[in-house]
């Protein structure tokens, strides 16, 4: 082993025994199952780490149930949230369970056997009042899509609104040019007494209807700010020689029109001012031109202010410099000759309520602004919704191309914004713009909108508390006239649709309201059966205990007419006959009870479906249960609990697919892979039937080494391979396609052998019989003549005896 594999193993070993350490902290069943002197393979350690995320998402926190603290009516119960859900079912509480024990969550009330008919739980609702589709046309222009709804709402359940717009062509334009007529705006003026007719033809490019306007702002008429020596109020030129207007905090000049001629010729009649400190009266002029809409003559199109200066502005506050504290009232105080008249007796607006003020008059300012005090404005254009800023010439020679670029920009950005909501009322939007969608608290903003190209937001209303009257609020286009109009009514009230009669259930003596008996002044408990001056102190309380050793009411309810009554309280439910009961003395893991993913019901945890174990500690999750992601849980040979197999007999971790001491399925399965492969044998006829658990496939030759050789029925050795797949008894088999069979008997050869052979043993016999006679034969002749040569016999004739020949002479014979 090199140098880095030890080094690997080293650290191997040494991550072991952290996660073995932090396993038994969490408590992680079976992740720490090491033998002293084993390592961890990286598949073990990956394995390792997977216990240890789903510990940790087993040990998130529970959802505090905001239902089961209160809500022991059901209007009570609706309000605490929108998860929340009143049982109207009769005897649908156990014994000793209080009323709030029917405010649920729906998931619960049904899962302990409320049916759906029977839960009360109402819904938002939308109702379209208005909804005309997007209109672009010569007479008629709808850019917002619906125009008024009537929301339905149940306190903090958002609904819904989705919202279209589509930007019109030509739509109406109102420009009213403001310009700061300082000294040092001299220059400017001369080139805007021409500017009329550039700006209606500038105007005209886009729209057919336009109309323009002017107004003009120096500062307040109190020192510090002007000079208010007599001859300087006549005259605030540097010099005498000169020719300067009085100065003047605001002066609206020119009424809107659609006549660049009497555009010029009012503002040809403008002479420039002066004051003394550089920053103008510029928001007081803004203000009483967003404000004063029937001096101005702004129509219900779209309006542009068009702010010009060289310097800064005035602002809440300074007026505290001249002595004037009364806070800007945001109201017109223009005089018959348009003058601001009471600039003296109110403070600066603040750039808060000159930006409200601009946004209710649909008003989008447009600061036309020299290059020094650039910053200054984008900081106030970046606080004021719907406003450009664009670098004006020292001159002002730029200003059509300003306004002009200005405007394109802005009618090119859509933003939706809502007015002053109803107390308790929330909103966000979800612009879905071309870019992609964008969530805001405040607005909803799509840039680069082009025209008649429809785009759409999801405007989500969520009422946090009951309103008691109808409510209304408006959301618009800031810029353009069009709005929606949203009314709300709350939904507090539970509709149980009970009968007002005295019901048999409340034994006719209460009424049912809403599942639960309101009982007449003389009676009371849960089904009004109870007289409280007819049954003694003693037996009642007797009743409300479950032993003579137990407390009335397992001191946690109140015993009313021999029935506990359990006491409700905000960290636990407690219910049972004997008020014995509770949903938090129930095992924990992790510092959860039952782990956050059951209920706790009488000291007994009920697991939320995906989850087991005493503690619901244990996700029903198999991803370490499968070899693969696609494969079988467990090989189909276990359950998988834990996330861990627990495997039928003979099968090993971690996934069942080993069995080391099971015996060869070879010789069992041997008709199944003749009839399969050969289409022979017991099983020929019912092949399919018998043998449905094997999928085989035939092969000319066999790769594995470890293939299986078995006679079939012909005394032929069949050659196939089994390999187990997942499930219990399920095979592939790889069938060799050619038996290896024994050559038949060569009969003439065996007879002929037979015959022979018998032939050569018989003569063999013979011969040896033969050979064994002579050889006996021998030995007992030489015995014969051994024992003769010792005889000696008598040479005496015997008188008895008789030769056996007997010699007879012819006697006619001659021997000659």
């Amino acid at each position: 082993m090199g140098h880095g594999s030890k080094w690997q193993k080293g650290k191997l070993q040494a991550d072991t025994s952290k996660f073995c350490t932090l396993a038994l902290g969490l408590n992680i069943q079976g992740v720490c199952a090491l033998t002293f002197g084993k390592t961890l393979s990286s598949e073990m350690v990956k394995w390792f780490l997977l216990q240890l995320v789903f510990a940790l998402v087993l040990g998130t926190g529970q959802a505090d149930s905001t239902c089961n603290s209160a809500g022991s009516t059901c209007q009570e119960c609706i309000n605490l949230g929108p998860g929340c859900a009143w049982c109207k079912a009769l005897n649908f509480t156990k014994a000793g369970e209080p009323n709030s024990a029917r405010c649920d969550s729906v998931k619960s009330l049904e899962k302990r056997g409320c049916q759906k008919m029977e839960i009360i739980n109402p819904q938002n609702d939308m109702e379209f009042q208005m909804n005309k589709p997007l209109v672009n046309s010569a007479t008629n222009v709808i850019q917002i899509k619906p125009q008024k709804v009537k929301l339905f709402l149940r306190r903090g359940s958002p609904q819904k609104i989705e919202v279209k717009f589509k930007r019109a062509e030509g739509y109406p334009v109102d420009l009213y040019y403001l310009m700061d007529l300082s000294y040092s705006m001299k220059d400017d003026l001369e080139n805007v007494k021409s500017l009329g007719g550039k700006l209606l033809e500038a105007l005209t490019s886009i729209t057919k209807s336009s109309k323009i306007g002017f107004g003009s702002f120096v500062d307040k008429t109190v020192l510090p700010f002007v000079n208010t020596h007599p001859e300087k109020m006549k005259n605030p030129c540097p010099t005498k020689t000169e020719a300067c207007q009085r100065p003047f905090n605001f002066r609206h000049v020119l009424k809107l029109t659609n006549d660049s001629n009497v555009f010029t010729s009012e503002v040809g009649k403008q002479s420039i001012s002066g004051n003394l400190d550089p920053p103008e009266a510029g928001l007081d002029a803004m203000m009483q031109a967003a404000v004063c809409v029937d001096q101005i003559g702004w129509r219900n199109v779209t309006r542009l202010l068009v702010y010009t200066s060289d310097d800064g502005f005035h602002f809440a506050g300074d007026g505290k410099l001249g002595a004037i504290l009364t806070p800007n009232d945001g109201k017109c105080h223009l005089d018959s000759d348009g003058f601001y008249a009471d600039n003296t007796k109110y403070d600066y607006p603040s750039v808060a309520e000159l930006a409200l003020k601009l946004a209710e008059n649909n008003i989008q300012p447009i600061f036309a602004v020299t290059g020094k005090i650039m910053p200054v404005y984008r900081e106030l254009s970046e606080m004021i919704p719907k406003s450009a800023v664009g670098e004006l010439n020292a001159d002002s020679s730029n200003v059509v191309q300003l306004i002009t670029a200005a405007y394109n920009n802005l009618s090119s950005t859509v933003i939706l914004a809502h007015k002053t909501l109803p107390d308790g009322v929330h909103i966000s939007y979800t612009s879905h713009c071309s870019d992609g969608d964008i969530t805001s608290e405040k607005e909803g903003t799509c840039s680069n909108v082009k025209i008649n190209k429809e785009i759409s937001f999801t405007i989500t209303v969520t009422a946090h508390k009951c309103l008691t009257n109808k409510q209304s609020f408006e959301i618009r286009p800031l810029g353009f006239t069009e709005k929606l109009e949203i009314s709300l009514q709350m939904r507090c009230n539970c509709k149980c649709d009970d009968k007002p009669d005295l019901s048999v259930y409340c034994n006719n003596k209460g009424q049912i309201k809403c599942g639960v008996c309101s009982c007449t002044e003389d009676r009371i408990g849960k089904f009004c059966e109870c007289d409280p001056g007819q049954r003694s102190t003693q037996d009642l309380d007797a009743a409300c205990r479950k032993d003579n050793s137990s407390a009335t009411c397992s001191n946690q309810g109140d015993c009313v007419c021999g029935a506990c009554i359990c006491h409700t309280n905000p960290n636990k439910k407690i219910y049972g006959q004997y008020c014995q009961c509770d949903d938090q003395n129930c095992e924990r893991n992790l510092g959860k009870l039952c782990a956050g993913h059951g209920q706790c019901d009488c000291g007994k945890c009920l697991c939320d479906k995906g989850f087991g174990g005493t503690a619901c500690e244990c996700a029903n999750a198999d991803e370490q249960c499968k070899e693969t992601r696609n494969s079988t849980t467990c090989s189909g040979r276990g359950n998988c609990t834990c996330n861990q197999c627990k495997c039928i007999a003979g099968y090993q971790p971690l996934f069942c697919k080993e069995c080391p001491g099971c015996p060869s399925p070879c010789p069992t399965y041997v008709h199944c892979i003749e009839c399969l492969g050969f289409s022979s044998g017991p099983f020929k006829e019912n092949c399919s039937f018998a043998c449905v658990n094997i999928k085989h496939e035939l092969k000319e030759e066999l790769e594995e080494e470890n293939a299986c050789k078995e006679k079939d029925s012909k005394n032929c050795w069949m050659n196939f391979v089994m390999k187990e797949l997942d499930g219990v008894s399920q095979y592939h088999v790889l069938i060799k396609k050619q038996t290896e069979c024994p050559k038949p008997p060569n009969v003439i050869a065996i007879v002929a052998g037979g015959v022979v052979g018998v032939l050569l043993i018989g003569l063999a016999i013979l011969l040896i019989w033969k050979l064994v006679t002579e050889l006996y034969d021998r030995r007992e002749y030489k015995k014969f003549e051994k024992e003769r040569a010792k005889s000696k016999w008598n040479e005496a004739d015997n008188p008895l005896f008789q030769k056996a020949t007997t010699t007879v002479y012819n006697p006619n014979f001659n021997e000659d």
